[in-house]
């Protein structure tokens, strides 16, 4: 029998009651530090708490402050749809030109996308050295070469899949499957807008169609639908803003006035409806950008020398009709740039329409003749549009990305005379706020295969661009599901390397 006497001894009382006291103490220091089990569920990375903004539904794009001091404001993200080839444009290799023609070591039974693997091919566009610092880029985009004293090159990322709709995915969104938020959505629910009249995210499709993965690309996945990237370009500018006939401005004016005025006296009376509010929000945004989307897609206010140097008025062949539509989305990128728009996303390449290779960069069969098309379209208007940034200053707090979502193998696929896919290593570029240039960091092996030297993961890649922003990857979080989900997953270091 057990003797409890001695829990109605005062001696025995007190020192228990000093114990329970320590307890409650203890309690109180772990809750405040977030560091009791059921907080310790929901870390984002070890050691490290969560940061989830807080967000009004009634203004959702609100700025909002970043974690710690950021080098850049804004993010515009350059895509090449369809893998862009890293060894026909920035990879230089001169073992790959020493062995051309002959197997590739180690690759007898290399089985890749779409089957074996020929030899060795060195690209059929000759690299020279650009810029000061003499960095080899190749002719097939001559003038995007001559800016390579503005690039801050990673040669060695790495991707998770050689397929092109996951691929899209995991580069523009971190995950493989669908239904997870885009960089952008990530970027402006920590971020909010400095644009009062505009989304706080656009992305600017190619004038040939979307890319494989659609709207995935710029979806808001499980974030709030605010965050969702408005989808439109200089050839089809947003839909259905303009003033009804009939309907002059004056009256137009004062029907949105008494509409803000009874939306808000039923918000008042319905307080704490976040869906009421982020609605009313929604419409008030929509009814600035009545004002704003006109002036914005009206190109022709642009001088001629502008449209000149973007080659948004070339047109007569496929070619200089594609790059002169191209050119009016690199201005219009530039226009929202500088109006204060938190990240915009302008793809080169779409879905694949008309056959292979034929509306984006994926060059299976005939990568000559393929890539003489889309090599004039990318180069003068994206170097004209990194030449615009900089003059104008707005490099000092944009960070320019040029990304694809993998790369392409330096060997002809068998019976072939194109490349096919290559996840192992490729290259992406970044450019203006807060990186050195010109500057390399990274690289693939002697025929541009596979990455040997700092490897950098698409988790990398993001995390440096949220760093950059002045937001800690790890701690960027919304909780969905029952999970602490973030941009980067569970992976994912600052490449400091590069960081200026």
């Amino acid at each position: 029998m057990i003797d409890r006497r001695h829990l109605f001894d005062r001696r025995h009382f007190l020192s228990h009651s000093v114990n329970g006291l320590g307890g409650v103490a203890l309690a109180s220091l772990l809750g405040r530090e977030g560091l009791l089990a059921d907080d310790l569920k929901r870390e984002s990375a070890p050691g490290k708490y969560p940061i989830r903004p807080d967000v009004d539904p009634a203004r959702p794009y609100a700025p909002r402050r970043p974690h710690h001091p950021a080098k850049a404001k804004k993010v515009l993200m350059i895509f090449c749809s369809g893998a862009i080839s890293q060894v026909d444009t920035w990879d230089y290799k001169p073992e790959l030109i020493k062995r051309h023609g002959q197997p590739m070591p180690g690759g007898d039974k290399l089985i890749t996308f779409q089957g074996a693997q020929g030899n060795l091919m060195k690209s059929p566009w000759d690299f020279k050295p650009r810029g000061q610092s003499g960095k080899m880029v190749t002719d097939l985009i001559p003038q995007l070469g001559e800016l390579a004293d503005e690039m801050c090159f990673l040669h060695g990322m790495t991707g998770k899949t050689n397929t092109h709709g996951p691929g899209e995915n995991f580069m523009c969104t971190g995950f493989t499957l669908d239904g997870f938020p885009s960089a952008g959505a990530w970027t402006t629910y920590a971020l909010g807008s400095e644009a009062e009249d505009l989304p706080a995210y656009v992305a600017i499709p190619d004038v040939r169609g979307t890319p494989q993965s659609s709207v995935n690309c710029w979806g808001p996945g499980f974030l709030p639908a605010a965050f969702q990237g408005t989808s439109f370009n200089a050839a089809k500018p947003v839909q259905n803003i303009a003033i009804p006939k009939g309907l002059n401005g004056a009256t137009d004016a004062a029907t949105r006035a008494f509409l803000q005025r009874q939306n808000h006296r039923h918000l008042q009376n319905h307080p704490g409806d976040s869906q009421l509010a982020a609605r009313i929000a929604s419409y008030e945004l929509a009814a600035r950008m009545q004002l704003s989307i006109p002036e914005l897609s009206d190109l022709s206010r642009e001088p001629d020398s502008v449209l000149k140097a973007y080659g948004a008025t070339d047109t007569g062949n496929k070619i200089l009709d594609l790059r002169a539509a191209y050119g009016r989305n690199c201005i219009l990128a530039r226009r929202l740039i500088e109006r204060g728009v938190r990240f915009v996303q302008l793809f080169n390449g779409a879905y694949q329409t008309g056959g292979e290779g034929v509306s984006n960069w994926d060059g299976h069969k005939k990568i000559k003749e393929q890539y003489d098309v889309h090599g004039p379209v990318l180069d003068q208007p994206t170097a004209a549009l990194l030449k615009d940034l900089k003059t104008r200053g707005l490099l000092k707090d944009t960070l320019v990305v040029f990304c694809s979502e993998f790369g392409r193998m330096p060997t002809f696929q068998k019976g072939a005379s194109g490349r096919d896919h290559n996840p192992k290593g490729f290259t992406a570029w970044m450019a203006g706020a807060g990186v050195k240039a010109p500057f390399t960091y990274g690289a693939t092996d002697d025929f541009s295969y596979q990455a040997v030297e700092g490897v950098t993961t698409v988790y990398d890649f993001y995390a440096t661009i949220l760093h950059l922003l002045g937001l800690d990857h790890e701690r960027l979080s919304f909780y969905h599901n029952g999970i602490e989900r973030r941009l980067t997953d569970v992976h994912g270091k600052v490449i400091r390397e590069i960081l200026a």
